[in-house]
């Protein structure tokens, strides 16, 4: 299958946004002191393992997405050196 240029930038783009927020998410889950992520002895709740399940899924999701749009990028740049 081929990507069009601009769909490859576009998943190239969402792997990188991907990661950009999910590390501020957990970042701000980890810093959490509103009582949610951390009971009173500091343990991890039920609500910190299940944010974390989600950051580490959508780090996969976003890592895979946007490796699939870069390679289609390296496609389309040795299709155009080959051809010219």
């Amino acid at each position: 299958m081929k990507l069009s240029r601009p769909v490859s930038w576009f998943l190239l783009a969402f792997g990188v946004w991907s990661w950009f927020i999910w590390i501020t998410f957990v970042k701000n889950l980890w810093q959490d002191a509103s009582g949610l992520a951390f009971d009173d002895a500091g343990d991890p709740t039920g609500y910190f393992w299940v944010h974390l399940l989600l950051a580490i899924t959508s780090f996969v999701l976003g890592t895979t997405i946007g490796i699939i749009g870069l390679r289609g990028l390296r496609a389309l740049r040795r299709e155009r050196t080959h051809k010219g």
